[in-house]
């Protein structure tokens, strides 16, 4: 699992920070988290293909948070896309994702599939689980977590000692398929170990400090938290339905993650060291992301 920060700046780019958007490399595919205005352009300075993403999770609909989608969605017809692209987003998003299929003069050559989402599980396959939870924004905002899904471990002397022998029949048990061993079913429950937990990754989109927050994300191994004020801008951040440094590492410190990346960071911050030293003084594993910043994502002993 990897980190691509393709945006880190909040509702102005500047000449070193676009707007927001992360991509996820996991599972053998590109997930996008917000699509910014000039995101298939950073896409493409790092040379990786929009044509490669099939799943893209818009936090709100601010635009600095999804007018990246009319120019990339043009882009991949232009080149001839054929599998469908799913969009994410809360209330609002389906009457937006048709305004931008209806977007100018252009042949629209796969299929578009938006939904409405707000709490919960959204996507579940065989490899992670995607879920949703609202938080405070000036409009209805979406936080996402991407939780992997890790098979119990395999009890290879408890299958051998019920007499079984390595081969075919640990891979089924592995998989949760019972075999038969002299006429008697043995169960993978009989020979696994107890349910382990992947890793979670955890994006706030736009928000102020919520206990909704500091729930969902619990145990995760990144959060990813908007800090757009340093802390001294606190009663600004408030007003504009955000986040200061110290705020976005009291979420983390109460959640009990393993590490913080701050990212969606004012114009007004040139030295993002300064950003991280005070919230480093609440939460010790912080990062400020930068644009094009590649962050791998580790597995924590829980």
């Amino acid at each position: 699992m990897e980190l691509i920060f393709l945006g880190t700046s909040s509702a102005l780019p500047t000449t070193k920070r676009n707007h927001p958007s992360i991509a996820l490399k996991a599972f053998g595919e590109v997930m996008l988290f917000d699509c910014g205005e000039g995101t298939q352009r950073q896409m493409a300075r790092i040379k990786l293909s929009p044509m490669k993403v099939d799943h893209i999770y818009l936090t709100h609909l601010h635009g600095d948070h999804f007018l990246g989608l009319p120019g990339m969605i043009q882009s991949m017809a232009f080149r001839g896309r054929k599998e469908p692209l799913h969009i994410y987003g809360p209330e609002g998003t389906i009457k937006t994702v048709q305004a931008i299929k209806d977007l100018g003069y252009y042949a629209l050559s796969f299929p578009i599939h938006a939904y409405e989402v707000r709490e919960g599980v959204i996507l579940e396959t065989d490899n992670y689980v995607i879920e949703c939870c609202p938080t405070h924004h000036s409009v209805l905002n979406l936080a996402y977590s991407v939780e992997e899904k890790r098979s119990p471990k395999f009890l290879r002397e408890k299958a051998i000692a019920l007499g079984l022998k390595p081969g075919p029949d640990f891979g089924k048990l592995q998989n949760g398929i019972p075999v038969e061993l002299n006429g008697e079913l043995i169960l993978p429950e009989q020979v696994l170990g107890e349910k382990r937990r992947g890793r979670k990754i955890v994006y706030s989109g736009d928000t102020i400090p919520c206990q909704e927050l500091v729930k969902f994300a619990s145990n995760a191994d990144v959060l990813i938290h908007e800090s757009t004020y340093e802390s001294s801008q606190e009663k600004k951040a408030l007003e504009n339905g955000h986040s200061t440094t110290t705020q976005a590492a009291e979420i983390a410190k109460k959640a009990k993650v393993f590490e913080l990346i701050l990212t969606h960071i004012s114009t007004r911050y040139k030295n993002s060291g300064d950003l991280r030293k005070e919230a480093s003084q609440v939460f010790r594993e912080v990062t400020v992301a930068e644009d094009f910043m590649t962050i791998p994502v580790e597995r924590h002993n829980r």
